[in-house]
């Protein structure tokens, strides 16, 4: 929300500080976000005055060249080489002397310094317009009016506009504060509680009346839910041409583009007011009658920008008899709108139903400020106040006559919203004692209206201008902001209730897993949950949850999957040549059964790719892989206590590897294939490893962690070596580990794999390395090698493995 200083000023009593007015409007919950000096002609035009030209003679040594002295007040003419063709002498013009700056319409400013032009001296320089900003025409100097007087500033006689800027980060609830009024209306009430009573200057008049009441437009809603209110008056006999400076400088100011007399006053009542209007060409009102209501989908209507747009039955339309003319509350029509052959227009006010503008104004991608105010909702109760207001203003800068009393359309009046609040209530949820006064004035200035009082509850009617509000908790915000958030008392002692979550150990899991990757070199990643449905399958897509109004094309569907948004991080760093990576992420996906049935699930991702470390002297680098990322998963198994996981590739994928526990899918593992790497332009190998964060807890949970001491007694240590089909994984060993159920055997490890044709054909030969612990006693060679022939019995029998010797 951007706010002039200035503009803002002629609400407020008394003048305040720029710099203080900004901690005033930060206080009271109007973030400032920046606040900038603001000029229509950069520099003000200082140093600039006026000069006479007294003489001009030809440059000895250059044809383009004039020498020429220039009168500007002082006790002795400057002399002046000038390029300019049209320089005469007798000519009153724009003199820069020396020290001064200039700032160009387009271009870098430049200081005037003393300089020899072809061996002359200048001292000084006679302006063009757009070498000082005030056009873009270079064509020759600028000659001003023979009754200019000489020495008069520049600036005094074209007085720039100046002023100061606020940026204001405001939240979606504050309506009421979209608008300088409405910000002003705040200021006062912070200055009623903190200094003395003041009220904001209103600009409305209590004197309003018409030059005639020649009615010629009637009115009708047809759509009351969707507009409640409808005013509109007309006026005559007007001119539309340029709005006048002051106009225009205050739109200028917030960053509104002027346009034309008629329109420039609607856009200046809508950032002053927050009420949007719209002017009508009044010859365009076939049948001199206007008709809110719906119209038939599919109905063509051509908008302000002579686009044809196809209607929705839901958009609401103000017709004329025959035609739609304007898309209600959202934009307006090429056929009625103002041009600058108007001369009669119908001006229109009212209340359109917030959601009934927000689908519309979606659905055509049409979001201006307009839209954005009724979005929000507007003050039911100003329709015609602000109406009023405009159309004097248009008199005034348009000139014509204000020909009809105004027709407001009103037929449900809407009650105000009734809040009753308890004062040990306000000290409960804000921690300060507000004094009963205090709260009566700091509501009253905000225009509540105080219609019951108890001993501990007050009882207040809310102001149109806030449909925020509707309970206690909201009158507590209020009072809060006035009295200044940064006056929120801290107590000396905090007292607080330790909260029982029913997740905590889904939480106390992610955070030691999170912490565990971050020691690891891994980077945490957040990715947004809304994404590209280009980059899925039509099968993936057929429980896809897809977007109805989607703000971007690309951003169409909620992502079925966590890998797409994780390649495009990828792709992001491979691009900027960070192709190292190791990240992980918690995110959601979502899928649904297509009747009305959601689902959505949690994961944590991780993805490898490129080198695991930089090459150096010492250390040799190498790419990261899915064995890589297999004991990473293994360490997370590990770290939550998990007990050993089975391996397994997923059916009908040779490339997916599973991890099993308790026969339940923890995770799974794959190279990401080729054909989805060039979606995204990525040209190295990417490891992705895809956590169910709810099988992994729920798994973590039924196990009981138990503590046991370390071993009294040493290890003892045997390796085997067998020799068996090239087709056996390390899966499969540990399985016929498993079913001999040694409770001595403590670990297993595979540490060489070796394949060659004199093993014998489709042959390898892998090393193990088990690892054995008797906790009562030393283990003998005789016990160790009881359950060494066990195993190899097991090897034996269920691998078809032969023992190397």
């Amino acid at each position: 929300m951007t706010i002039s200083y200035n503009w803002l000023s002629e609400y407020l009593p008394w003048p305040i500080e720029p710099q203080k007015l900004s901690k005033i409007l930060t206080s009271i919950g109007l973030e400032v976000e920046s606040l900038t000096f603001y000029e229509n002609v950069k520099g003000g035009l200082a140093g600039l005055v006026v000069g006479e030209v007294l003489t001009v003679t030809q440059h000895p040594n250059a044809d383009k060249l004039k020498i020429t002295t220039v009168h500007i007040g002082a006790e002795a003419p400057l002399q002046i080489v000038c390029g300019a063709s049209n320089v005469a002498a007798g000519q009153k013009v724009i003199v820069a002397t020396i020290g001064t700056t200039i700032y160009p319409s387009t271009g870098d400013p430049l200081t005037m310094r003393v300089a020899k032009i072809r061996g002359k001296e200048s001292f000084g320089m006679i302006c063009a317009e757009d070498e000082i900003g005030l056009g873009s025409s270079h064509d020759g100097i600028m000659v001003l009016p023979a009754d200019s007087s000489v020495g008069t500033p520049a600036a005094t006689l074209f007085e720039p506009y100046q002023d100061w800027v606020y940026e204001i980060g405001l939240t979606p609830n504050r309506m009421d504060a979209m608008s300088h009024l409405g910000v002003a209306k705040d200021v006062c009430a912070y200055l009623t509680h903190h200094e003395k009573e003041a009220k904001p200057v209103t600009p409305f008049s209590n004197s309003f009346s018409p030059d005639q009441n020649n009615k010629t437009i009637t009115v009708s809603i047809e759509n009351e839910e969707a507009c409640k209110r409808y005013a509109g008056i007309e006026l005559t006999g007007v001119t539309v041409s340029d709005s006048p400076s002051w106009l225009k400088n205050r739109l200028t100011a917030i960053g509104v583009r002027p346009i034309n007399n008629i329109v420039d006053v609607t856009n200046y009542i809508l950032h002053e007011t927050g009420q949007p209007l719209h002017a009508f060409d009044a010859a365009a009102i076939t049948g001199n009658q206007v008709i809110v209501k719906n119209v038939a989908a599919g109905t063509s209507f051509t908008t302000l920008d002579n686009k044809e747009r196809k209607l929705q039955d839901t958009d609401l339309l103000i017709c004329n008899a025959t035609d739609p003319m304007c898309i209600a509350g959202v934009f307006g029509g090429a056929a009625s709108g103002v041009h600058a052959g108007t001369t009669s227009i119908f001006l229109e006010s009212a209340w359109f139903h917030n959601t009934t503008i927000r689908k519309t104004s979606l659905h055509h991608g049409l979001r201006t400020d307009a839209a954005t105010r009724f979005e929000k909702g507007v003050d039911i109760a100003s329709t015609v106040q602000v109406l009023k207001r405009a159309a004097l203003l248009i008199k005034e800068v348009a000139g014509g006559s204000i020909s009809s009393e105004v027709t407001d359309i009103y037929p449900n009046v809407t009650p105000k919203t009734e809040v009753a609040v308890k004062y040990h209530y306000i000290k409960k949820l804000s921690g300060k004692n507000y004094h009963p006064e205090a709260v009566k004035k700091i509501l009253t200035a905000l225009g509540f209206e105080v219609i019951g009082e108890g001993i501990d509850e007050l009882r207040v009617a809310v102001p149109y201008s806030k449909p925020d509000i509707s309970i206690p908790a909201d009158l507590v915000e209020e009072i809060l902001r006035i009295d200044g958030l940064d006056n929120i008392e801290i107590p000396t002692t905090i007292t607080i209730s330790p909260a029982v979550e029913v997740a905590s150990a889904k939480e106390v899991i992610k955070e030691k897993t999170a912490n565990f990757l971050v020691g690891k070199g891994f980077v945490e990643i957040f990715t947004n949950s809304i994404t590209n449905s280009q980059y899925f399958t039509p099968a993936v897509l057929e429980t896809a949850v897809k977007m109805i109004n989607n703000l971007s094309a690309d951003l169409d569907v909620l992502r079925p999957s966590m890998l797409e948004t994780g390649l495009e991080t990828i792709a992001y760093n491979c691009n900027r040549r960070n192709h190292n990576l190791r990240l992980f992420e918690f995110g959601k996906t979502y899928a649904t059964s297509g009747s009305g049935q959601y689902s959505e699930t949690e994961h944590l991702c991780i993805y490898l790719s490129g080198l695991d470390t930089e090459a150096g002297w010492r250390v040799k680098s190498k790419e990261q892989d899915l064995l890589m990322a297999k004991g990473i998963l293994q360490a997370v198994a590990s770290l939550t206590g998990l007990p050993s996981i089975q391996w397994t590739l997923e059916a009908n994928d040779t490339a997916t590897l599973a991890a099993v526990v308790g026969g339940t899918t923890i995770a799974t593992l794959l190279h990401v294939p080729q054909h989805k790497l060039q979606q995204f332009d990525i040209k190295q190998n990417v490891v992705f490893v895809d956590i169910d964060v709810a099988a992994l807890v729920t798994a973590a949970e039924k196990q009981k962690i138990v503590y046991t001491e370390v071993s009294k007694f040493p290890a003892v240590q045997r390796d085997l070596a067998l020799v068996v089909d090239r087709s056996v994984t390390y899966a499969a060993i540990e399985l016929a580990v498993g079913s001999v159920k040694l409770p001595k055997l403590k670990d297993t490890r595979l540490f060489d794999v070796f394949e060659s044709d004199k093993l014998g054909v489709n042959k390898k030969s892998m090393a193990l390395s088990f690892t054995f612990v008797d906790e009562e006693k030393t283990m003998t060679d005789t016990e160790t090698d009881a359950m060494v022939s066990k195993l190899m019995g097991a090897f034996e029998k269920e691998l078809g493995a032969e023992i190397r010797k």
